[in-house]
């Protein structure tokens, strides 16, 4: 059997395929992005899960595609702590992008981003991979991300910038202390994805013109550091993979507008093409 697993800082989607190349289990478990979550925890966290238990001595080959895993010391953690579990198993791990790239691929060259709790970009032909632009994360970079959108609106409700309806419909929501939210931003290891969690609120209401403007210039921040600095930017197609791209599609393709930028596919969840991608060039 083969795993084949789309790792993301808030949430894990594994696809366990038969010795067929037929798919067995679908299953999640939460993100294991090694930035954000301690080596030790990761077994266990997979323990949780019943289904992956169940095949676990039957699994032969893990394709892991992680948030985090762009640089080799996180690449080596995740294969680790996945060798751990999975112990008859060949593990291979590489960083989300390549997930991305697989997934968005459509038999043409294109710029393939991520808009998830976090956020990156790729170039990819259909063969190599090229990253022109380093991963800075949450406290620094992840611009158009859902933990970039957070961060806005936590900002902007402590700092009372928020409209009157907004902000008492936030307090009414979240009842949220400054205590609390520092908490949970500098002392929870897993900060990005509770950041990203107030997007939530901010779907709901992706109406509202208040909204409308912060997600747009979010939106456009995200093509001003991690698209146009790719010199195909002007000619390629923009393919966008997540929840955030999902849930914004029609504000992030007005971004792109005002840029001249051309998106193509949108895809919510990479990993049923990426088992695709496996079964028709990889395995």
């Amino acid at each position: 059997m083969v795993a084949i697993v789309d790792g993301g800082s808030t949430k894990c989607d594994w696809v366990i395929l038969d010795d067929f190349g037929k798919v067995f289990m679908k299953t999640e478990t939460i993100g294991f992005n090694p930035n954000n979550i301690a080596a030790a925890l990761i077994v266990p966290e997979i323990e949780k899960n019943i289904n992956l238990n169940s095949v676990k001595k039957s699994i032969t080959k893990v394709f892991f595609y992680g948030s985090g895993c762009g640089v080799p010391e996180n690449c080596a953690i995740i294969e680790r702590e996945l060798n751990r579990f999975f112990d008859k198993a060949t593990v291979v791990v590489k960083e989300d992008l390549t997930a991305a790239a697989y997934a968005a691929y459509n038999g043409k060259p294109a710029i393939v981003c991520i808009l998830g709790t976090g956020s990156n970009s790729c170039y990819f032909d259909g063969k190599n991979l090229s990253i022109k632009l380093p991963s800075l994360g949450f406290l620094m970079g992840d611009e158009g991300s859902g933990s970039a959108i957070g961060k806005q609106l936590v900002r902007r409700y402590f700092m009372k910038k928020l409209p009157a309806d907004l902000h008492q419909e936030f307090e009414e929501t979240y009842h949220l202390t400054i205590e609390d939210a520092l908490k949970n931003m500098y002392h929870n290891p897993r900060a990005n994805a509770y950041l990203a969690d107030f997007n939530r609120f901010v779907v709901e209401r992706k109406t509202h013109p208040y909204f409308q403007n912060m997600v747009f210039e979010e939106m456009k921040n995200f093509f001003d550091y991690q698209v146009l600095p790719y010199e195909e930017s002007k000619e390629a197609e923009i393919n966008f993979i997540g929840s955030i791209a999902y849930y914004y599609e029609n504000i992030l393709r007005s971004a792109a507008a005002e840029l001249n930028l051309n998106v193509g596919n949108v895809v919510q969840k990479p990993i049923e093409r990426l088992v695709d991608y496996h079964i028709k060039y990889i395995l």
